[in-house]
């Protein structure tokens, strides 16, 4: 295929040989499935801000580190050098967030490095060595549902013990490998300590991953799992090896359970609304 402009000076500089194919195309970037020696991985190309769509843009950024004081100033003072800078922050975060998730343990792609602006990163395959399909793409028995929200209820866990949080975490941000779900798309990552909504965005997360694998093992949309993990590192107290139980007895006077179980039930019809969505764009 034609090498797309953002990756030719990949080519140039010998980082890749050759572009396979389009891998997949979102708001914020495009991934593509390249060569490099004998290795076959992938390129995620991400588009310039006058192509994405950054729709709470400032509230995913709240509480992120950013490089150098000048550059802290500059954005703070939206000049047209913060802007630049703020975009370099933006794209920087997923990488960053890769590499600190991957030494944590995480199941992520391993990233192989970013140059000009685009980031080579592992391709993640099926069993037949075929991409792998996302797990909103996926039937499950209710015995692999009830593993894969384990497995992802951990991996949140892991992330929450490095000071993060996903911030988009769904079915569709989980690819479904041999070994099983691996989690993608790191580009608005939140700060737990940091960011004012953490505790509302991880809710959030873990809510989606409920509300898709409970379809079919119903019994999860009776779990507490972010509440229970956002209560132990609130309290200092969780850690990577944490046994959770799925459990919480909230304080009544200070949660509105009726709000955290309708934004429960938002999400289940958000996920069912995504899946008719993805259906019926198959059957044109």
């Amino acid at each position: 295929m034609k090498t797309p402009q953002g990756l030719q000076a990949l080519i140039d500089d010998g980082v890749i040989d050759e572009v396979l194919r389009p891998l997949k195309s979102g708001k914020e970037a495009a991934v593509y499935v390249v060569r490099s020696g004998d290795d076959v991985r992938c390129a995620k190309v991400y588009k310039d801000m006058a192509q994405r769509s950054f729709q709470q843009r400032v509230q995913y950024q709240e509480g992120r580190k950013v490089r150098g004081s000048r550059e802290a100033r500059a954005i703070g003072k939206a000049s047209k050098y913060g802007r630049k800078q703020q975009e370099v922050a933006w794209k920087n975060t997923e990488v960053d967030a890769l590499y600190q998730l991957r030494d944590a343990g995480m199941r992520v792609p391993e990233p192989y490095g970013y140059f000009h602006g685009v980031l080579v990163m592992e391709l993640v395959t099926d069993a037949e060595g075929f991409s792998a399909p996302r797990l909103g793409e996926v039937e499950l028995s209710a015995e692999k549902a009830r593993e894969y929200h384990r497995v992802l209820v951990r991996q949140v866990v892991l992330m929450l013990c490095c000071g993060l949080i996903h911030g988009d975490l769904s079915a569709y941000n989980v690819l479904v490998g041999p070994d099983g779900p691996v989690v993608i798309d790191f580009p608005q990552v939140v700060s737990a300590g940091g960011n004012n909504a953490a505790r509302a965005m991880l809710l959030r997360d873990v809510n989606n991953l409920t509300a898709h694998l409970g379809r079919w093992a119903p019994e999860l949309f009776d779990t507490w799992y972010g509440e229970e993990m956002w209560a132990l590192f609130q309290a200092g107290e969780l850690r990577p090896e944490t046994e959770l139980t799925g459990e919480f007895e909230p304080d009544e006077t200070e949660v509105d359970l009726d709000s955290i179980r309708q934004s429960i039930n938002d999400a289940r019809e958000e996920a069912l609304i995504r899946q008719q969505g993805r259906e019926a764009a198959e059957e044109y």
